[in-house]
């Protein structure tokens, strides 16, 4: 039976993502073999979990990848032997909408009915931790799974857990699991988030991180339950055989779906890597994927990089280039940063990306055929109305198409429709 557990959170900026990494770390010196997870869109905090375990994180977003796929992808990632620990996003009830609905961390919890541990900011908390705690397991029991235990973040001391873990004990509200120091290291960040690991080190959380050993195995082994099966469905020929598929990949093409790679490769398609910040030419290859990331902060090198020869030989040809978000803003004719500066891209099209201090655009995307994703990013594009749009999007960026390329700001999850990605990349 699979050892797995959800952490969640009650807001966002609770502390999901710290914990996430300090449990992770406390397993690892454990000795033990983890697979780890994301609820949401998000990359950036899969690069930390894959920091810590060595192997990829993936998501799980009942709204973007639907529920059957959610199940197969944890089923199919999760090994024997293993525990399997899921970050959650945002509040356990947030979502796309309503309370506990589709993309919501209860959702999935639902859907997978494993063991949810609730991170609480405890900072300045006493009494008040009870009628929260209370009002979660409340709303956990009406969506059909259960809180199995709690983790106090930003605590003042051992005797402000022993205050919290009393509290808990006395209303008959799940056991205190553990608890985080306030003076606990924090994780740097800047726009979109959290910077990325290789960028800094990974801080040792584990002096700051206490836990209750007995019971913590006890949620994990005890309170397990076995994940849903899906049957196999009738799968088409692969969609992709015998093509090879060039896919930038460096520090400002760094925005990728593991699952999306894995696709590629099911689908019988050959995949390579190339670096523009590093000015590599593209690979021979039938189709091109340009993925988001941050140009922005590479912008200097981007602007003289030898890839955009090869890239503009490869539009010329006819052959199919699908661009995200970052990677579609170097496909335009100059990247302004937030300085002000300007820097020039490949040119392929004639708008400019222009960075914003502020958030442009945030939320779940879909098109009219079925193909989901995700619309998250600080610039804007200009100077694109006179060319054609390419997808048929109810909100959000509809993209520009132009001589066989696609090129939005939305990050596309490719298994949402297959035979329709497979369609823009032949």
């Amino acid at each position: 039976m699979l050892k797995a557990a959800l952490l969640v959170g009650t807001q966002s900026g609770c502390g999901k993502t710290t914990v996430m990494l300090a449990l992770l770390q406390y397993l690892k010196n454990k000795k033990l073999n983890v697979n780890a997870f994301k609820v949401g869109p998000d990359f950036l905090d899969p690069f930390w979990h894959q920091a810590i375990t060595g192997n990829p994180s993936y998501n799980l977003d009942t709204q973007m990848m639907g529920s059957k796929e959610c199940i197969e992808q944890f089923n199919l990632h999760s090994e024997e032997g293993h525990i399997s620990l899921i970050e959650g996003v945002m509040g356990l009830f947030d979502g796309k909408y309503g309370v506990g609905e589709k993309g919501s961390s209860a959702n999935l919890a639902s859907i997978l009915k494993i063991p949810v541990i609730l991170i609480v900011d405890c900072k300045g908390m006493a009494g008040s931790i009870v009628p929260l705690v209370s009002g979660y397991c409340d709303y956990a029991q009406k969506f059909g799974f259960n809180i199995s235990g709690i983790i106090a973040n930003r605590l003042g001391s051992e005797r402000h857990a022993k205050i919290i873990d009393e509290l808990l004990n006395n209303y008959d509200l799940p056991p205190l699991l553990g608890w985080m120091d306030k003076n606990a290291p924090t994780l740097p960040e800047r726009h979109l988030g959290l910077k990325r690991p290789e960028e800094s080190d990974v801080p040792n959380f584990l002096p700051f991180f206490h836990l209750e050993n007995n019971i913590l195995s006890k949620t994990f082994a005890d309170l397990n339950k076995q994940i849903p099966a899906i049957s196999a469905s009738n799968k088409p020929d692969c969609l992709l055989q015998g093509k090879t598929i060039a896919v930038a990949k460096d520090q400002a093409c760094c925005f990728i779906y593991p699952e999306n790679i894995n696709w590629l490769k099911k689908e019988g398609a050959e995949v390579r890597f190339f670096s523009p910040v590093g000015g590599e030419p593209v690979p021979n290859a039938d189709a091109l994927w340009l993925p988001g990331g941050y140009p922005e902060l590479y912008a200097e090198a981007l602007s003289t990089s030898n890839s955009w020869i090869s890239i503009r030989k490869m539009i010329a040809l006819g052959k199919p280039v699908f661009a995200e978000c970052g990677g579609a803003m170097i496909l335009g004719s100059e990247l302004i940063d937030i300085q002000g500066k300007s820097w020039k891209m490949s040119g392929v099209f004639p708008y400019i990306s222009i960075m914003e201090a502020k958030l442009v655009a945030l939320g779940y995307r879909e098109t009219a055929e079925g193909m989901r994703g995700h619309e998250f990013h600080h610039s804007r594009r200009e100077k694109d109305n006179l060319l054609n749009p390419c997808f048929n999007t109810l909100i959000g960026d509809k993209g520009v198409y132009h001589k066989n390329v696609r090129a939005s700001y939305v990050h596309w999850y490719f298994s949402s429709a297959p035979e329709l990605m497979a369609g823009w990349l032949s």
